[in-house]
């Protein structure tokens, strides 16, 4: 793992306590459906979704992939995914490169395929697109919801084992306001936090 992520992953994971009981609840959902898999022997997938699949739904597929390399869970695949496709929104982006990751453009279109490495040869592939993409799971999977917005407009998420609503309060609301970066890095502390909590939690075989 990249040092300044394992910083930031070693500084959060000391402040579990900031984490609501309530929220704490929800959370041991994920943490719950992520044991049966592993007592089962089974992959672990995970798909975080968002109406846009900009910002919340990417933070969330991101640390996700980082909180089960730090806690070595193995098998982890985590993914991302909208009502409607957009790109990955930039200010999102910064918020990662600000918290150690290396993020590789890899085309040069509308909507932009991204490598975002936490280690040397560790990443994960990260672009908009809707939560039944081709690229991601059509079965067992847990579906996390991120967003107030997506969790109403997706009554229905065919083919996931489970649902789980972690709604996020959305930064876009401060894009281009001087509270910009200090938003979107407090979202981004946020999720990172979760995801270590949810994992943290997990016992492996």
């Amino acid at each position: 793992m990249l040092p300044k992520i394992k910083d930031r992953c070693d500084a959060l994971i000391k402040n579990f306590q900031e984490i609501s009981s309530d929220r704490k609840l929800i959370l041991g959902n994920l943490t719950s459906y992520i044991q049966e898999k592993i007592n089962g022997h089974q992959p672990i997938q995970l798909n975080y979704i968002c109406t846009h699949n900009s910002r919340r739904s990417h933070l969330g597929q991101v640390w996700a992939a980082v909180a089960a390399d730090y806690f070595q869970v193995k098998n982890v695949s985590t993914f991302s995914g909208g009502t409607e496709a957009t790109a990955f929104n930039a200010n999102a982006i910064e918020a990662l490169i600000q918290s150690g990751f290396i993020i590789h453009t890899l085309d040069d279109t509308k909507n932009p395929l991204y490598q975002v490495f936490f280690g040397s040869e560790k990443s994960t592939i990260c672009f908009s697109k809707t939560y039944n993409h081709s690229s991601n799971p059509k079965e067992n999977f847990a579906a996390i919801m991120t967003c107030s917005d997506a969790d109403q407009n997706c009554p229905f998420i065919v083919g996931c084992d489970v649902r789980i609503g972690t709604t996020y309060n959305d930064p876009k609301a401060y894009d281009g306001s001087i509270l910009q970066q200090e938003k979107y890095t407090e979202l981004s502390n946020q999720i990172a936090m979760e995801c270590l909590y949810v994992f943290s939690k997990v016992k492996t075989l």
